[in-house]
């Protein structure tokens, strides 16, 4: 793969960081994003290769920031060439004690940061007549979980993978391609977030037995920006999840 340029939005810590990482570490520019200025600059510090490296702070629910990460692509790199849709947010909470204001969080930073974001990168891909995305969503979309309540989060993932078909479609006849990885149960920060203390004790969700690590999500995602005839795929990155269980 050539050298390309690559936003990576959430990449102050777990998947992100792992996908920014990687991207590094194969030759790639890379434009990183997180809300948390403090933990994205810890970040930018640790990744080092701060003449192919980028940092923007701000908040991807807002549709500036989707653009301002475009903008900055492209004044420093001159392109954008991969978007990774990775910033997202995720809590349970019982149906029937959501609100309002706990709905539009979770539509916001995921639904709405992921497509305003791919709206930006697509106006470019179309001048430079090619491109890819990749967007983060979650096994659980279609693979329900009882005793995990998480419909305000899991309802906005499931936009980003009717969204990930449809933009595949619109813009399949531009060589853009998009696409979506939807793990399982992933080593990372989200897990303590959403009251998990020992993720590994999850293992048996999955047939393999093991959770997945970030490197898995990393590896996937450089291998479909690399793959000019993969599109429209919500690819389940979970360890045989979705496949089937154990007995006992």
């Amino acid at each position: 793969m050539k050298t390309q340029t690559i936003i990576v939005t959430g990449a102050s810590t777990g998947i992100g960081k792992a996908v920014a990482s990687l991207f590094l570490e194969h030759g790639h520019n890379v434009v990183i994003n997180s809300a948390n200025r403090d933990n994205l600059a810890a970040t930018y510090n640790e990744l080092g290769n701060h003449d192919r490296l980028v940092m923007v702070a701000g908040d991807i629910s807002k549709r500036a920031t989707g653009q301002l990460l475009v903008d900055t692509a492209v004044s420093r790199f001159g392109s954008v060439d991969v978007l990774v849709n990775n910033a997202g947010v995720f809590e349970p909470r019982n149906f029937l004690e959501v609100d309002e204001a706990h709905l539009d969080y979770f539509l916001g930073i995921n639904l709405k940061g992921t497509y305003f974001t791919s709206q930006a990168a697509i106006r470019q891909m179309l001048q430079q007549g090619e491109g890819s995305i990749i967007n983060i969503g979650t096994v659980l979309v279609d693979h329900a979980i009882g005793g995990f309540p998480a419909t305000a989060p899991i309802s906005s993932k499931g936009g980003i993978h009717a969204l990930t078909r449809q933009l595949a479609a619109e813009f399949g006849k531009n060589n853009i391609r998009v696409n979506a990885i939807a793990p399982g149960i992933i080593r990372s920060p989200l897990q303590a977030k959403t009251g998990v203390s020992d993720a590994d004790s999850l293992a048996g969700l999955h047939l393999v037995d093991r959770i997945g690590e970030t490197e898995d999500v990393a590896q996937l995602a450089l291998y479909l920006a690399g793959s000019n005839f993969i599109t429209g795929e919500v690819i389940n990155l979970d360890g045989g999840h979705v496949a089937g269980h154990h007995i006992g």
